[in-house]
């Protein structure tokens, strides 16, 4: 706790901040706030891991600041950073933040202190949404500038939030916190971040895609050396070296954390292999050459010795995590046993970035587990469950029942036994949820499993699932399928999010066929429903289809957001269209998660 290092570097360069602390978006609605932290301030109450406290210290820094000359970063306006690269006409804006509002307003705080110079690129590190969400923030309508994306960066940018986005949405709201108070009691810091902002997120596709390392651009006269990392930290990533500035940009492969394999929202799971080796690439390819490293989060490293030694344990901690898992995992060990078994070595355990405040070593471990080896343990008594509910009436019953498990698990809680009284009562919650006794019960474990949590994401999942057992239920998720990322979809990806909503035993009986001819695209489309499944073609045997449209790409879009036929050119019988739609399931954003 006496190195101070990494609060003289968050400070350093510091320029000035916004004197208007709440950014609002266009009704007047609140998306952030640089004041909501401020309570930070003070020493580290009882209420909170230590460790986690001096990270959202860190975390909750905000305003302009100089990385090098001609280089600076806005921090502490979102979950992620943005950065401003001066060319010879304008600047480079890198990663624009999750919404546009604050985008606005980080570009607004850069401008008055380093003039009104016009954005003539734009670079997404990354498929994130945290680091595309705001462009719009930051380009003027119409403005035909390059934007700059890593290979497969459109395709998986689009994908995340409409495949699975609402369950992950859903879930987001329980590991950043969302609807906590911020307070010493509350919501302090997701590690990474402070939180996510609540605004506008939209999307521009790239009009440069960076299809192999090494290649280098010349942009707005700033010359660029790109490295892929593809399957680390995200699906599409890249790395990026600015030579003449010596400053080298890590986007989110090295950054002041051990970072996530597999996120509490949920994602597909990384590959911490391919991440440690990309890691080394990077240290080949630029250490040496680099004087300053930054990142879209967190604060900057300075020297080449420092960013050179920050590099091989990041590289170290993931390629740890990774061998050392699959080294217990041929010896016959589960996921859940080798987390608790593993230990970090004892450099890397006294590196402040290299702890877990986002991702943890124990869900870590278990996600190379799964990375490898599936859900499935092994054990036969796993192989075909009682779901949870079932499992948890019987489980109580064998137990004696809730009047007699509650005093055993207030027994476990006061002797600080909390994750056997979470297991415990969860069951009785799941048996009778109408307990309320119980409900509390869990809730006080759930605060306090949290409130010493060193895991900013651990934390929030705990306190926000106390908060819904105490019947304060999060609001619904955030839909973050925006019209700017609905328009990004392919008709391939379009014809996905439908098929995934089919309600499959009410369509076993139906059979129906959809030509789709986009005049726009140049493209045709055979949809057929048969067995409960959605299945598209663009081959098919020439049989006539039920139903034939004539239409464009955004009167697609039109249809699937619940409007009608209207102008769109129709051949066959209009009742098929209503039918599929008939067979389509609703999301539901606001499911339980900590009760049945």
């Amino acid at each position: 706790m006496e190195d101070r290092t990494d609060f003289e570097n968050a400070d350093k360069g510091f320029v000035g901040t916004a004197s208007q602390a709440k950014i609002k978006d266009a009704s007047g609605r609140v998306v952030w706030d640089l004041d909501a932290y401020a309570f930070l301030d003070g020493p580290c109450p009882d209420t909170a891991n230590p460790s986690l406290w001096r990270q959202s210290q860190l975390t909750a820094r905000h305003g302009l600041y100089q990385v090098a000359d001609g280089l600076y970063q806005v921090r502490g306006f979102d979950l992620s950073n943005v950065s401003f690269v001066e060319g010879d006409t304008g600047v480079i804006v890198v990663d624009p933040l999750l919404s546009t509002e604050c985008a606005a307003a980080a570009l607004a705080l850069y401008r008055e202190h380093r003039g009104d110079r016009p954005v003539t690129a734009v670079i997404y590190s990354h498929s994130h949404a945290d680091h595309f969400g705001g462009v719009r923030g930051v380009v003027p309508d119409g403005a035909e500038i390059p934007v700059i994306a890593p290979a497969g960066f459109l395709e998986h940018a689009v994908a995340e939030n409409v495949y699975a986005g609402t369950a992950m949405n859903r879930r987001a709201i329980f590991m950043y916190g969302a609807e906590l108070p911020r307070n010493a009691t509350g919501q302090i810091g997701a590690g990474l971040g402070p939180t996510t902002s609540t605004g506008t997120i939209s999307l521009i596709e790239p009009t440069l895609y960076i299809t192999e390392t090494g290649q280098e651009e010349t942009v707005d006269g700033v010359r660029i050396v790109f490295q892929l990392t593809p399957g680390t930290e995200a699906p599409a990533e890249m790395n990026f070296y600015f030579p003449d500035k010596r400053a080298l940009c890590m986007a989110e492969n090295a950054t002041h954390n051990l970072h996530n394999i597999l996120t509490l929202r949920g994602a597909l799971v990384r590959d911490p292999r391919v991440w440690a080796r990309y890691l080394t690439e990077a240290i080949e390819m630029f250490a040496d050459r680099s004087d300053v490293l930054f990142a879209s989060h967190h604060w900057p490293t300075w020297g080449t010795s420092e960013l050179t030694r920050f590099l091989h344990e990041q590289r170290d901690l993931y390629a740890y995590l990774h061998d050392q898992t699959l080294r217990m995992l041929n010896q016959g060990h589960t996921g859940i046993e080798i987390a608790e078994m593993i230990r970090l070595p004892p450099a890397l355990e006294r590196a402040w970035h290299a702890r877990g405040y986002y991702g943890s070593v124990s869900h870590n471990v278990k996600a190379i587990y799964q990375r490898y080896m599936g859900w499935f343990d092994g054990n036969p008594a796993h192989l075909w469950e009682l779901p949870p509910e079932e499992s948890a009436r019987r489980h109580v019953e064998f137990m004696g029942g809730a009047a007699i498990i509650l005093p055993k698990a207030r027994a476990a809680f006061e002797a600080g036994e909390l994750r056997w009284a979470a297991q415990v009562l969860n069951y009785v919650v799941f048996a009778e949820p109408g307990d309320m006794e119980a409900r509390e019960l869990l809730a006080q474990v759930y605060d306090a499993l949290g409130q010493g949590s060193e895991n900013g994401t651990w934390r929030s999942y705990y306190l926000q699932g106390a908060a819904e057992l105490r019947g304060d239920k999060p609001a619904e998720s955030l839909d973050t399928t925006s019209p700017d990322v609905m328009m990004a979809l392919s008709v391939e990806q379009v014809f996905d999010s439908i098929a995934i909503r089919v309600d499959g035993p009410r369509a076993w009986e139906h059979r129906l066929t959809i030509d789709w001819n986009f005049t726009d695209l140049k493209d045709e489309v055979r949809l057929t429903l048969a067995n409960g499944v959605l299945a598209q073609t663009r081959a098919h045997d020439g049989t006539p289809a039920d139903l034939t449209l004539t239409l464009t790409k955004p009167q697609l879009l039109r249809l699937v957001a619940g409007h009608d036929l209207g102008d769109i050119q129709a051949a066959g019988d209009p009742r098929v269209l209503t039918t599929l739609f008939g067979l389509l399931d609703d999301v539901d954003r606001g499911f339980d998660i900590v009760t049945p």
